[in-house]
């Protein structure tokens, strides 16, 4: 593994050391589902453990483009599709065409309202939660050896840059102001990366570093829903953001539409936040831990972000105690990121007085606007640092990490 230096490799096996039961064992193995699909936005279901369940429209049907060639000229035709409103390409396999216009769907349930809401929420804590979903995500998702492993061995992971560009890109769809109008592009970016995910679990299966269950499976996607929605509402009630009810609901509204979009079952996806919580704290545990390619992982993304940084003069120092204060001493352990002993309490103090001084501003006129106008200036330039200024899009893979 040519990114880890030996101190990193250090590093990687001291937390293998000290928490390896939990991280190179099968942790989801130790506890069985006991979640209710009384709690999901279904409302019932057959109750199946998700680990045995992935997705058995895509699946098949993403293999076989695969098999059949079809992938580059499907890549090709979806360049363009870029808006929840246009009609699909003209050229498309039949199956494919039938599949994308199901799966583009709005659910039943779907509010418009409390999209509308969540959209003006984003407005005022855009600063919040890009960094809770980008940083804390990011480095939430290296401590879950299946997701991690995933990324690595995948073709993605052999250009990070490349790979956070293209994550990014359904994470600001799932933030902007018009996420699911006509003119956003959620449904688009969604219903890719359900296609992607069905190609890396074909892809990954092949792969002579691949052990174990299929790769991406209906748990594996919660998990990773539930750090970024779940992880995010937690952190900003810690830091005592001031959060109407109304608002709380249309957060995770965009987040239950978007997660069915992935293709997560509807008798899985949370219908309220305590039900989320619930479902966080029985999937989270088991399913994280150290490994060998979450620290190579972590490494590369936070070198990313203190470059992408640089022009405000933060240091990789900093960036290791931002993310060692958003995600807590146990994740960043299992991710090998340094302690710093003079930017960690420094944050610790500084943040929450941040925030309350922010937070003061917020009722004032104009200040949402100001802030949304601000953190989309930032989303701009990281992508912008992420592509090299070339256009990026969401594309279908056919091969893994090259060497894998």
């Amino acid at each position: 593994m040519a990114e880890l230096s030996r101190r990193r490799m250090l590093i990687s096996g001291g937390a293998l050391g000290a928490f390896g039961a939990l991280g190179m064992a099968s942790p989801a193995e130790a506890s069985p589902w006991t979640w209710s699909p009384e709690g999901s936005v279904g409302g019932t279901g057959a109750g199946a453990d998700p680990r045995w369940v992935w997705d058995e429209e895509a699946d098949p049907l993403v293999a076989s483009l695969i098999q059949r060639g079809a992938v580059p000229e499907v890549n090709r035709l979806l360049w363009d599709w870029n808006r929840n409103d246009q009609p699909l390409p003209e050229g498309l396999p039949a199956d494919l065409r039938d599949f994308m216009e199901r799966a583009r769907q709005l659910p039943s349930w779907a509010d418009h309202g409390k999209l509308a809401t969540a959209a003006e929420f984003n407005k005022a804590r855009g600063l919040y939660l890009n960094l809770l979903n980008g940083v804390g995500g990011g480095m939430l998702s290296t401590a879950i050896p299946k997701e991690a492993r995933a990324v690595y061995y995948s073709k993605g992971g052999a250009d990070m840059e490349d790979r956070v560009a293209k994550t990014s890109i359904l994470g600001f769809a799932v933030g902007s102001l018009n996420a699911y109008r006509p003119g956003g592009s959620c449904v688009v970016e969604s219903v890719k990366t359900r296609l992607v995910h069905a190609a890396v679990r074909h892809l990954l299966q092949q792969s002579p570093h691949w052990t174990g269950d299929i790769p991406i499976s209906q748990e594996d996607m919660l998990v990773t829903w539930h750090t970024l929605p779940t992880f995010a509402m937690r952190r900003m009630r810690d830091w005592k953001v001031p959060i109407t009810a109304a608002e709380s609901e249309a957060y995770l509204h965009v987040w239950q539409v978007t997660a069915h979009l992935l293709g997560i079952r509807d008798e899985y996806i949370p219908a309220t936040w305590a039900a989320a919580e619930a479902q966080s704290d029985q999937v989270l545990p088991r399913n994280s831990g150290p490994t060998p390619e979450g620290v190579a992982l972590t490494d590369i993304l936070l070198d990313q972000l203190a470059e992408q940084t640089s022009p405000a003069s933060v240091s990789r120092p900093l960036c290791n105690a931002l993310a060692r204060y958003l995600v807590g001493d146990q994740v960043a352990d299992w991710d090998g990121i340094e302690r710093e002993p003079v930017w960690d309490p420094l944050i610790r103090a500084a943040w929450p007085r941040l925030v309350r001084f922010r937070e003061g501003l917020v009722p004032l006129p104009l200040v949402p606007e100001v802030a949304w106008v601000i953190d989309e200036a930032a989303r701009r330039y990281i992508m912008f640092f992420l592509t090299k200024g070339a256009e990026t899009k969401i594309e279908i893979p056919t091969t893994n990490r090259p060497g894998a």
